[in-house]
């Protein structure tokens, strides 16, 4: 992994980490929490995507979207955990 592929993944999961946190009410982590959660939210999402048969295609939007998906079942997930 190159330079420009490592800050291309950061984005990405930074962006995902973002939208999952808006879309599930739990944003107010900063950028490197959003960065954290949407790059685990990345291979989460991948490892879903991969056991339900999903393929999202495209060079950035696919991406962008098995990450955020990802990233929204961490966040769900914590929450039940958080609950407890």
């Amino acid at each position: 992994m190159n330079v420009e592929q490592l800050l291309v993944f950061l984005l990405i999961g930074a962006i995902a980490g973002w939208l999952a946190g808006f879309i599930t009410k739990g944003g107010g982590f900063g950028i490197i929490g959003c960065i954290v959660i949407g790059v685990i939210g990345a291979v989460l999402g991948g490892w879903l995507f991969g056991i339900l048969g999903i393929s999202v295609g495209g060079k950035w939007i696919g991406p962008l979207v098995t990450a955020t998906a990802g990233a929204i079942v961490l966040l769900f997930a914590i929450g039940l955990i958080r609950r407890k």
